[in-house]
C-alpha cells in the first residue's frame, strides 16, 4: 500500500475531518446547490451524495443490479446505493483495513438487516478479490487518483463485469500528458507532492479501458460542477493563499480537471 494512502486513511482518518462532513470523502458535485449563500453541513453532504448519483446515473443500472464499488472508504456510498437503487446488491471494496473496519462499524445495523445485499471486502483496484463476470456495474468515486496501475485496474474491471455491464468512475486527472504536469501539480498541491495523488492524464485511463476490451469509452469533464463549490466550502477553513485552495487554481490554469469516465462490457 502507498504509504501516503496508508497514513491518510489510517491513523489520520480523513473521514473524521469536517471538510468531508458525512464521511463520503469526495469533493462533491455542487450543481444543485446555491453557491451564492453561506454553505452548511447539509449542503456539503448533499454535494457528496450528488456526486455518487452522477456516477450511478452514468452506470445505467438494470433492475436489481449487482454493484462493486472500488475504493468504498467508509461505505457511505454503498449505503446510498442500497437506499436509492432498488433491490441492489452492493460489494464495497477497499485496500485499507482500518477503513473497512470503520465501514463495518458504521453500517453494522445495515449489515445485520441486509446480509444478502451488502458486504465489505479488502482488495486492491489492481487485484480484485471477486469472481469474474459477477457484476452489472463497477463504480469508483474519487479513488482512481490513488491507483498505482490504471491498466491493471481496467483489466480487472473488464474481468469482473458481466456482458453488457458498465463501468463508471469519477476522479481528477491532468488535462493532458504534458511532461511538466506532475511538477506543476506538486508545486501547487501537497497531495501531489507527497504522493497521495498521482498526476496522470485522463486519456491514460480511457486508453486502459479500451485496451482491456471495454467499448464505448466516454470521458466527460464535470469540473465546472466540482471545483467552484469545493473551493467555496474550503473557504470556511482555508485562506485563498493556502495549498488546498489551489485545486481551483489548477483547474483555472488548465492543468487539472474532474472527470466522469464510462465504458461498457460488450455483450
Amino acid at each position: 500500500m502507498n504509504p501516503a494512502v496508508r497514513d491518510t486513511y489510517g491513523p489520520a482518518d480523513l473521514s473524521n475531518n469536517p471538510v468531508f462532513a458525512g464521511g463520503f470523502i469526495n469533493f462533491g458535485h455542487w450543481q444543485a446547490i446555491d453557491l451564492d449563500r453561506p454553505l452548511d453541513e447539509a449542503d456539503r453532504i448533499r454535494s457528496q451524495q450528488d456526486l455518487y448519483r452522477q456516477v450511478l446515473r452514468a452506470a445505467a443500472l438494470p433492475d436489481e443490479p449487482e454493484i462493486l464499488e472500488v475504493g468504498c472508504g467508509l461505505g457511505m456510498g454503498c449505503a446510498l446505493m442500497l437506499s436509492e437503487c432498488g433491490r441492489a446488491t452492493v460489494t464495497g471494496m477497499d485496500i485499507h483495513p482500518e477503513q473497512l473496519q470503520r465501514a463495518r462499524d458504521t453500517h453494522a445495523d445495515l449489515l445485520r438487516r441486509e446480509p444478502d445485499r451488502l458486504r465489505f471486502v479488502r482488495g486492491a483496484a489492481e487485484r480484485m478479490p471477486v469472481a469474474g463476470d459477477g457484476f452489472d456495474a463497477v463504480i469508483s468515486v474519487e479513488a482512481a487518483q490513488h491507483f498505482s496501475d490504471l491498466r491493471a485496474f481496467a483489466e480487472e474491471t473488464s474481468r469482473v463485469l458481466r456482458p453488457g455491464g458498465r463501468a463508471a468512475f469519477a476522479s481528477f486527472f491532468t488535462v493532458d500528458g504534458a511532461p511538466g504536469r506532475p511538477g506543476e501539480l506538486a508545486a501547487l498541491l501537497d497531495t501531489f507532492a507527497n504522493g497521495l495523488d498521482i498526476a496522470r492524464p485522463v486519456q491514460q485511463l480511457a486508453d486502459a479501458l479500451t485496451g482491456a476490451g471495454l467499448a464505448g469509452v466516454h470521458v466527460e469533464s464535470i469540473g465546472r460542477h466540482v471545483w467552484p463549490g469545493w473551493d467555496r466550502w474550503l473557504s470556511r477553513w482555508w485562506a485563498p493563499e493556502t495549498w488546498p485552495r489551489n485545486f481551483l487554481r489548477a483547474y483555472e490554469r488548465g492543468i487539472l480537471d474532474y472527470y466522469l469516465v464510462t465504458a461498457e462490457q460488450p455483450r
